[in-house]
């Protein structure tokens, strides 16, 4: 039983627009300082859930509760909460110093306040050079930082960011990411993380909750989405590149893997299970070579593409007659047409039932 403190709780909340259910009863309790991440591809809702818990979209049923409190119909305003959009909405005739008063200044703050809310901001987004300046003269990653500096002087305990990053290139995605985490872990408000961006879900969150066409597929840590995924989309959308997927059948705890059997007793299955099966594994936990060799399976296979990409390679093949993807650490002088034997242990592997695609 968990006994953290509960910073938002959504009960039952649904939404539909016309006979189309975007959000579909969903039940999600969000503990004092986390930092969670809505992860999803366009159009399954997270962005939707977000609005709702911002109340800027008004639910069709369910509860939203905040610090306790239920905010179903509240305003915005009401709800003591900071958001950071996408886009990144400033006022351009502003300095950056007027861009962090302005809602303070029509909250009717008293000036001393209001200074030293955006002193305090400017300094742990480390943007203080810049409060003269207006937006034309910043980069596109020192306005996201004002957006997020907008938020910040609000003093609020939940923090929403839809899709704070998308806008910018992959370096300053990279740095801000770091800073946000900084940030996070300077502050300690809760923060509710929007993004299709898996990169940033895995780095960013202390949980990831997976959705799926309003709704949701898992909510776990990062380690556990990726270990042991509830089913055969959070396997697959979870990974770059994805998962290699096999079907086959389970007998006898095997699993028949072309001409081939795959002994399962290394793998930690939920229960007894025989029938049909996807068995998935990962290319970053496929061997190569003579670690193949040692491994509970291994076959060989001919190299279709090898793809360098510095750091590590990615090598596209074909096993049992499917599509087979396997990376290997740093430089290789393996090529097009070369017949490696690759192997994998079992203990790393995903089976997932072939007509529901849940885990087993």
């Amino acid at each position: 039983m968990n006994t953290q403190k509960t910073s938002v709780a959504i009960r039952d909340l649904g939404l539909s627009f016309g006979s189309v259910n975007v959000l579909n009863r969903l039940n999600l309790d969000i503990y004092q300082g986390e930092f969670l991440v809505l992860l999803g591809s366009s159009g399954c809702g997270k962005s939707t859930l977000l609005n709702c818990i911002a109340g800027l979209l008004d639910v069709t049923e369910g509860q939203i509760f905040i610090q306790g409190k239920n905010v179903t119909w509240a305003q915005p305003s009401e709800r003591g909460i900071g958001m950071v959009f996408q886009s990144y909405a400033l006022y351009p005739q502003m300095t950056v110093k007027g861009n962090l008063s302005f809602g303070l200044k029509n909250q009717r703050m008293a000036k001393a306040e209001i200074k030293e809310r955006v002193a305090r901001a400017a300094e742990v987004l480390q943007i203080e050079p810049l409060l003269k300046r207006k937006p034309a003269a910043l980069s596109g990653g020192q306005r996201q930082r004002v957006a997020i500096g907008r938020a910040l002087v609000r003093d609020v305990d939940v923090f929403l960011f839809d899709e704070p990053l998308s806008n910018l290139d992959a370096k300053l995605r990279t740095d801000l990411r770091v800073e946000l985490k900084r940030l996070h872990q300077q502050l300690g408000n809760t923060m509710i993380y929007v993004t299709h961006d898996q990169v940033e879900a895995m780095t960013l969150a202390d949980r990831i909750a997976i959705m799926k066409d309003g709704v949701m597929q898992q909510l776990a840590d990062p380690n556990t989405i990726y270990s042991k995924p509830c089913n055969k989309y959070v396997a697959d959308f979870i990974g770059s590149p994805s998962m290699n997927f096999f079907r086959g059948d389970i007998t006898n705890n095997a699993f028949t893997l072309g001409e081939k059997t795959v002994d399962l007793v290394g793998y930690d299955f939920k229960a007894q299970y025989s029938g049909g099966a996807w068995f998935g594994i990962r290319p970053e936990h496929v061997c190569v070579a003579e670690q193949a060799k040692s491994c509970d399976f291994n076959a060989q296979v001919v190299v279709d593409i090898v793809e360098p990409m510095g750091s590590d390679t990615l090598v596209w093949t074909t096993l049992a007659g499917e599509p087979f993807r396997f990376r290997i650490e740093g430089q290789t002088d393996m090529k097009h047409g070369d017949t490696v034997t690759v192997g994998f242990n079992v203990a790393r592997a995903s089976l997932f039932d072939v007509d529901n695609e849940v885990r087993v």
